[in-house]
Formats: structure tokens, C-alpha cells, sequence
């Protein structure tokens, strides 16, 4: 079954304050979303309700015609979500245990999630980062070993063990030199269109998110104010905060 998600109306509140405003979307198969806007927008809020690790205030997700809270209360179907969902984030170092290999770490979501043995997560950890044209050495060294670009290569990794069928990308690349961005871009890349996988990609650059997307989202203070395919929304922004963004982006005065 090709994964659906629909989100309807989705609040979110922190006490009094409001960090989503009635948001929604739809995301099927192999849909290449973009998220942007400036910090404070909503858009990672928005993205972790979709993982499931923030649950919304009011409004609807279903997953699948399946309500997302009824399916995240039973531990069976809670890992099954979380097999075909996977986030990646930002920080690096807090993703992966100091006291342990990046073997070990990639290793315990396949256990976990899938079942597997020891031996068959091994297995796929090496499959995956063969994939992903990632140095096999570097599986067997501490995380506080590695650079800032060789880790957020292994997060990647570390999400995509368990094969995943939607990818959430928050500011997953935001930190890197340009460079290395160009490389975990086309990391992303290349397995959605080989594992024909989604990806909600929720980043404040336009340029990254212009090269791995198909679809946009912009964002501004919790709302959604624009949509519509990459290609039109950078070609003829219609909204105000749009026109804004690209303005920087491009430099003009």
C-alpha cells in the first residue's frame, strides 16, 4: 500500500502561544514536499506532528485513512509508523550515543523496529551504507570521531536502515558547508528515487530546497501562506512573505 498522510486543520498551542494555525496538506508516494520559512514559523512543528513525535492541539492526520492517534496508542502499530516515517534532523550529536560505535547506533533501529537479529541488522546497516557510498570504516568509530559532514551522513543512514517509505528532513542540512550540503542532498535524492520513498523536506534555504523538491510549502507565523508546485511558486510568488523570501535569496536591494 502506498502511503497516504492528510492533514487537516492542524493546531498546535504551547500555553498561550500558537505555533500552528490551522495547517494542512497532502502527501501521497513519492511526493517531494518543501517546507520553508523563517524560524519560528511552524514548519518543524508542522514536521514533527507528521513523525508523530508532537501531537496536535485540534485538527485531524490520518495515515492511510487511519486516524494518526489511534495508531500511535498500540506499541505494534506505533512501530510499524515510525519503520515507514523517519525523521532526520538537524543536530547530529545528540542523534548518536557517545558511548557507543556508529555500528551500534545504526544497528538499534532495525532491532527495534523491524526485528531483527544482531546479524540481520548488521547486515542492512552495511547494505544501507553501501547505498549511500558511505565509507564502511567509519561504522566502527565513536560519533565524537567523525566531522560535522560525516555525521549527518550517518544520521541519514541511521534513518534510512529500517527502509523507510516517507523521509522528514528538518534543517538536515542547514549546517553544513555548501560542499558537503550538495553531497546529503543528493544522498536524499538518490534513494527516494531508487527506493521510490517521499520526503518532506523543511528547511529556511531556498536553494536546497529548490534542487530536491517537486512541491512547496511557505510557511509565516504558523500559517500556510502559499503553495503550489517549486517550479511556480519561485517563478511567480503571489504572496507578500513569498516575494520576500526570494528577494533575499536573490540579493535584491
Amino acid at each position: 500500500m502506498t502511503l497516504t498522510i492528510e492533514c487537516t486543520k492542524v493546531r498546535k498551542n504551547y500555553g498561550r502561544t500558537v505555533a500552528l494555525h490551522g495547517a494542512s496538506l497532502a502527501l501521497e508516494g513519492t511526493d517531494m514536499l518543501g517546507i520553508v520559512g523563517e524560524s519560528g514559523s511552524g514548519k518543524s512543528t508542522l514536521g514533527k506532528i507528521i513523525v508523530g513525535l508532537e501531537a496536535p492541539s485540534a485538527g485531524q492526520i490520518l495515515v492511510d485513512g487511519v486516524d494518526l492517534g489511534y495508531v500511535l496508542r498500540n506499541p505494534k502499530t506505533r512501530r510499524r509508523y515510525w519503520q515507514r516515517v523517519q525523521l532526520i534532523g538537524q543536530d547530529t550529536v545528540s542523534t548518536f550515543d557517545p558511548r557507543h560505535t556508529l555500528r551500534s547506533s545504526l544497528r538499534s533501529p532495525a532491532q527495534w523496529l523491524q526485528g531483527m537479529t544482531k546479524q540481520q541488522a548488521d547486515k542492512a546497516v552495511e547494505a544501507i551504507v553501501e547505498e549511500l557510498g558511505i565509507d564502511r570504516g567509519l561504522l566502527d568509530r565513536m560519533p565524537t570521531e567523525l566531522s560535522g559532514g560525516q555525521r549527518q551522513r550517518m544520521s541519514i543512514a541511521r534513518a534510512l536502515v529500517v527502509r523507510p517509505e516517507l523521509i522528514v528532513a528538518d534543517e538536515s542540512v542547514s549546517a553544513l558547508d555548501v560542499s558537503v550540503q550538495a553531497a546529503v542532498l543528493n544522498l536524499l535524492k538518490g534513494y527516494c528515487r531508487d527506493n521510490r520513498a517521499g520526503l518532506v523536506f523543511i528547511s529556511h534555504g531556498l536553494p536546497a530546497t529548490a534542487f530536491i523538491t517537486e512541491q512547496l510549502i511557505v510557511m509565516s507565523n504558523g500559517r500556510i501562506v502559499e503553495r503550489g508546485t517549486t517550479a511556480e511558486v519561485l517563478a511567480s510568488p503571489q504572496d507578500p512573505f513569498t516575494k520576500e523570501l526570494l528577494s533575499a535569496y536573490r540579493g535584491d536591494t
